[in-house]
């Protein structure tokens, strides 16, 4: 084969038309992308027919937050020094090549994450994973902000066309709704794994019309109505997560929701059939499915329906093989993430489905009735109840493991969320610790660390086995490699200064803390309490100019679902308190604050390794693991949270004498809501008054919206359906000030906060990706490597 520098150069001229030295670096990024597509061809296809022939698992999920490709299938190849040496040969910058890839938007936030990371441990341990997904136009929407208020535009992400997503035409399905039929086309986005021949897959469909013109309409002069029926279908795949706060936006995320799964499950049957013959009652025996949040749920009725209605298994046979197949993971335990659907929906749109749901329900009522459980629990369990159809209920019933993502997270879901499926079914239920991978979130995106960690255990081979890092942990006691990480940090912050400069126009010296919090926005995270501890930061200076305090740079980054007002309203403050501060003269440098505008994985690249402080506050009992908090801490970043989530674990992992704990525990806050009074806060706690206050007295402008005197009544008055202050913003705001403020103290004594970094870092390896996985693939999936070379 040719070398690299040959198949660019003619790569980039068939994209261009024109010769590489006169292409832009877009066009460069493409000619690029298609090489290396050509280099791992044979050996995606060698994967994608061993994989076919065995036990497979396949992962379903509305989200896969994929981030930038490029690079990282460099680095997964070992070609980056191939890439630069190649890419300067036609005179150009491979960092500036790599600059102008986008982000691909077919997530969100820490489920698309995680199911990124995810694939790609999969492809790094050879093992046989597919990835099942939808190929959003524009994913969930491009973030800017215009007065301080969030906008939401269009993320055409794939407009210029995007290499790494292969068309397969030739492999499409049809999927029918009662009132629809589509196609349903796969692109297959390959997953390179580190280290490794073996090139895993992420399909993801896209839906497109029986027809795609209406010549007779056209011809008719009835334009509009030639392409009613194409963009009424192209909707499915226009957007992730369309609001839903209307009849018509849940209608369409079941239809979404449908499409993806039936048009994957055909494709396995079809798969299963090719290799293993026609007695599908053997299914399960090769293939596994976990269910990554309860979007995917809609997989198990239909796999009955196929199993039934086209492959005629009896209704006992096709539930054997659907118990054996579905695995579910529970990410959260909030209400809104357990969703249900009015059951008209289902009657409307697939009323096939709709009797299979009643019959599971009817089969779910008869088993526990029999058993001798109280018809009030059967009602309250059952999937269909109230005119509502639960699906993570159905997934309980169905599914033979039922996992939470931290260990304190499984012990609320099994105690408490899903505490009746624990009390029948106990042996279902297991605990998955998220991770992440180190190869993204470690070696790729914090170079400088990378080479020290290298150095110091003497090999790399920690980039696969984060455990390695426990070797090195004794050098926290050497004063030179603690002055080298200081060091490092440095160099990374210096780096991410320039890069906010040039990104959103804002200095920041590289000398403060930078403490930060990115992450979905929503009033569980409780952005709102660290805007609140700014506001009141920013008034204890004004009060003492003189205050010889550590300076800090507050960083948000985050997105609010475009109909969660309550959310879109923090944004704002925290908007209007950066435009209080930063440009207040008298506190200068004291304290800046910047909300970086469309927080994605690329911003989150430049962010993490720069990171003195990661902004864990979550309400306990609420997150329930949360990944960025371990992409913090193994690029030497402390965590300063509450218990919550896999916080638990890094506290365990790191001693409380390395992370910043406080608030109240999840065990008791119960008790402490019992005489909760906020009010009583309000008028208590040392500036807090002054604080709120400022949110409606003129300090602040929320545009004569009423934004901000609804985040005030939510924290002091109860509306009846909820209590005052329902993640408990006030009741910890004191704690959590006093964390803040001995976090600043303690910043001062630099050797000893490298020293708490270190161990952080060294005590990473359980948050690895690859450690979660080889937990799945051994409990849960069953599964060999199955390498190809």
């Amino acid at each position: 084969m040719t070398n690299l520098t040959e198949r660019l150069g003619a790569q980039v001229r068939t994209v261009a038309g024109r010769t590489p030295e006169n292409s832009t670096d877009y066009e460069f990024w493409t000619g690029l992308s298609a090489a290396l597509i050509e280099q791992i061809a044979d050996r995606w296809e060698k994967t994608t027919q061993a994989y076919a022939a065995g036990r497979q698992q396949h992962y379903f999920s509305a989200e896969f937050l994929m981030g930038r490709a490029m690079l990282n299938n460099l680095t997964n190849l070992g070609m980056v020094d191939e890439a630069k040496k190649a890419v300067s040969a036609f005179g150009k910058n491979l960092t500036d090549v790599l600059e102008s890839e986008h982000d691909a938007a077919l997530g969100n936030g820490g489920l698309g994450r995680l199911a990124a990371c995810f694939l790609d441990s999969c492809a790094t341990q050879d093992l046989p994973v597919t990835g099942y997904g939808i190929l959003y136009r524009y994913g969930l929407f491009k973030q800017s902000f215009s007065n301080g208020f969030q906008c939401e535009h269009p993320d055409p992400w794939m407009e210029e066309g995007y290499p790494f997503v292969i068309r397969r035409e030739e492999q499409q399905r049809i999927v029918q709704f009662d009132d629809l039929t589509v196609r349903a086309i796969p692109y297959d986005m390959p997953i390179t794994g580190y280290g490794t021949d073996n090139v895993g897959t992420l399909r993801l469909w896209k839906s497109e019309p029986m027809e795609e013109f209406d010549y007779d309409a056209f011809n008719s002069q009835r334009f509009t109505d030639a392409i009613v029926e194409r963009e009424r279908v192209n909707d499915l795949c226009r957007v992730l997560y369309p609001n839903d706060t209307t009849y018509e936006g849940k209608v369409l995320r079941v239809r979404q929701q449908y499409f993806f799964v039936s048009a994957s499950l055909q494709s396995m049957v079809d798969n299963f059939i090719a290799h293993h013959g026609e007695d599908l009652t053997e299914f399960a025996a090769y293939n596994s499915i976990q269910l990554n949040d309860t979007h995917p749920v809609l997989a198990i009725p239909e796999l009955m329906r196929i199993l039934l209605d086209e492959h005629d298994l009896s209704w006992e046979d096709a539930w054997n093989v659907v118990t054996n197949t579905f695995a579910y993971t529970n990410h959260t335990v909030l209400a809104e993430a357990l969703e249900t659907w009015e059951y008209s929906i289902f009657d409307k749109i697939f009323s096939r489905v709709l009797e299979i749901i009643k019959e599971i329900d009817r089969r779910f009522r008869l088993e526990l009735a029999e058993e001798g459980f109280d018809q009030g629990k059967i009602d309250y369990m059952a999937p269909i109840q109230s005119g509502r159809i639960h699906m993570a209920w159905t997934a309980c019933y169905a599914a033979y493991s039922i996992n939470g993502v931290a260990a304190l997270h499984t012990e609320i879901i099994k105690h408490d969320t899903l505490h009746d499926w624990y009390e029948i079914w106990p042996e279902k239920f297991n605990n998955k610790t998220n991770g992440v991978t180190p190869r993204r979130w470690l070696q790729q995106c914090n170079p400088r660390l990378a080479k020290l960690l290298t150095r110091l255990v003497g090999s790399d081979a920690w980039v696969t086995d984060l455990d390695q890092l426990k070797t090195i942990e004794s050098y926290v006691s050497d004063d030179s490699v603690m002055q080298e990480l200081l060091e490092i940090k440095h160099a990374n912050k210096i780096d991410f200064a320039a890069w906010i400069k040039d990104r959103e126009g804002i200095d920041i010296s590289p000398d403060a803390i930078f403490d930060v919090q990115i992450k979905r926005l929503h009033e569980y995270k409780r952005q709102l309490m660290n805007a609140l501890y700014l506001l009141d930061l920013y008034f204890r200076i004004k009060d003492n100019p003189n205050w010889d305090l550590t300076p800090r740079v507050a960083i948000f980054g985050a997105k609010a679902a475009p109909g969660y007002v309550r959310a879109k309203a923090i944004i704002k403050l925290i908007n209007e308190i950066a435009r209080l501060v930063n440009n207040d003269d008298e506190v200068g440098d004291k304290l800046k604050v910047v909300f970086v505008e469309n927080y994605n994985v690329s911003p989150a690249e430049h962010i993490i390794p720069a990171a003195d402080i990661s902004e864990q506050i979550s309400t306990a009992g609420k997150e329930a693991s949360g990944t960025g908090n371990m992409k913090f801490m193994m690029n030497g970043a402390l965590t300063l949270g509450t218990l919550d989530g896999a916080n638990v674990e890094i506290v365990e992992a790191v001693g409380h004498d390395n992370a910043y704990i406080f608030g109240a525990k999840v065990e008791e806050l119960p008790a402490l809501r019992e005489n909760y009074d906020p009010r009583y806060l309000y008028e208590t706690v040392p500036g807090l008054k002054r604080t709120l206050d400022a949110l409606t007295d003129g300090t602040l402008d929320d545009g004569n919206t009423g934004m901000f005197h609804d985040l005030i009544r939510s924290l002091l008055e109860s509306p009846g359906y909820e209590p005052a202050d329902l993640y408990y913003v006030l009741g910890d705001f004191d704690a959590y000030r006093t964390a803040r403020d001995q976090m600043a103290e303690d910043y001062r004594d630099q050797l000893a906060w490298a020293r708490m970094c270190w161990i952080n870092i060294t005590n990473s390896g359980r948050f690895s990706s690859d450690r979660t996985i080889a937990d799945y693939s051994r409990d849960v999936w069953k599964l060999d490597a199955t390498p190809i070379s």
